[in-house]
């Protein structure tokens, strides 16, 4: 999305990044969680480096 996240996720887990995406669209509208898991996996991201 905004942050690269769903790009490097489908990176490490070998998914495809159109899925990732979907499942974190669901995840806000339905669940709530996406959000805040988007921004906990953008910091994991930053430090992982």
């Amino acid at each position: 999305m905004i942050l690269g996240v769903c790009a490097w996720l489908s990176e490490k887990l070998g998914w495809n990044v159109t899925t990732i995406r979907v499942m974190f669209v669901v995840g806000v509208f339905i669940f709530g969680a996406g959000l805040g898991l988007y921004l906990i996996l953008w910091l994991v991201k930053i430090f992982s480096k």
